[in-house]
């Protein structure tokens, strides 16, 4: 019985060797490209109280989770959420209108669902005061989730968290979370723990000076920003949009505006002013709305994808425009 082996090596041997050595090279060359590739999927805004708290009662938190998105998730290396609420088992609401709190052991469940980081430079990551926040970047490391966009001062708070490291084949990918609304009721005080929260100035000097020291990096910026119930950004918005694409940014990826915003490229490179909610219990159809945002990052190729979902009952559902 001829083997494998003296099969190819009896082809290599024929007239037909120079045609499978092409071959065998550009499948090499298309193993590479897509075995070194790195898929980032960034969701929306993930609230784990008030209505969706009555909804995880009903059917269970696995019941947010369809086989679509499990599937997304699954096929991500970083899966990365915008959390709307501290997850701690403090009770020390802070005194503003609306105020949540998720049960801690529910981020068990978002990480088996595929979710690796989750960002906490928004207005609610604070809802149980400075000791919530604390909890709730402890209980996610302990669930196995990275929390970003917070720190223990200000100065680590808006450091980039380094998503990608560089490889032979790979540059590295960094995220930028900032936080770039007023807190209520909330002291700034910068040498205690506290969210992302700088100055469009201070953070456009800081991604530029990333672009200067790795002009190979590809530069993820995420904004909690904007007017919420809006569908268009603002004027500011859009001036501190282009600054942060003239510093060095390669994509932003905002939310808070509760609802899908406009789409523009700017020198090429994509600005999403806000992709909306992803687990919530808003219905008015402009709440209802959103999408998802999928980079696969490749050796010679950079690819974003925008993924529409809408919201029924506190659960994303992927759907076709």
């Amino acid at each position: 019985m001829i083997t494998l082996y003296a099969l190819i090596s009896a082809v290599l041997r024929s007239r037909f060797r120079f045609y499978v050595v092409i071959i065998i090279t550009h499948y090499s060359l298309f193993i590479t490209h897509y075995a070194q590739a790195q898929t980032l999927t960034f969701t929306g805004d993930i609230l784990l109280d008030r209505g969706v708290r009555h909804r995880i009662n009903a059917i269970g938190i696995d019941g947010l989770f369809t086989p679509e998105i499990d599937s997304i998730f699954a096929h991500s290396d970083i899966v990365v959420g915008n959390l709307e609420c501290p997850a701690t088992d403090l009770h020390t609401p802070a005194m503003k209108q609306f105020v949540f709190r998720a049960n801690p052991e529910w981020l068990y469940d978002l990480r088996r669902h595929g979710i690796t980081h989750l960002n906490l430079a928004n207005n609610h990551s604070v809802d149980q005061r400075r000791g919530g926040l604390i909890s709730t970047a402890e209980n996610c490391r302990k669930a196995g989730i990275v929390p970003v966009g917070m720190g223990e001062n200000m100065q680590e708070a808006v450091q980039p968290v380094l998503l990608q490291p560089s490889t032979l084949h790979l540059q590295p990918i960094y995220l930028f979370s900032t936080l770039q609304l007023p807190l209520e009721n909330f002291t700034y005080l910068p040498d205690q723990y506290s969210v992302s929260q700088e100055s469009i100035d201070s953070l456009c000097q800081r991604i530029h000076q990333l672009r200067t020291a790795e002009p190979s990096a590809y530069i993820i910026v995420c904004p909690h920003w904007g007017i919420e119930h809006t569908t268009q950004p603002t004027p500011w918005q859009r001036r501190h949009a282009h600054a942060l694409i003239d510093a060095g940014a390669d994509i932003i990826i905002g939310h808070h505006t509760h609802t899908l915003q406009s789409i523009e490229h700017y020198k090429e490179k994509p600005i999403y002013y806000s992709i909306g909610n992803f687990i919530f219990d808003q219905t008015k159809p402009i709440n209802t709305r959103a999408c998802m945002v999928q980079i696969r990052i490749a050796p010679t190729s950079v690819e974003v994808e925008t993924i529409p979902v809408e919201i029924r009952r506190c659960v994303p559902y992927v759907i076709s425009e």
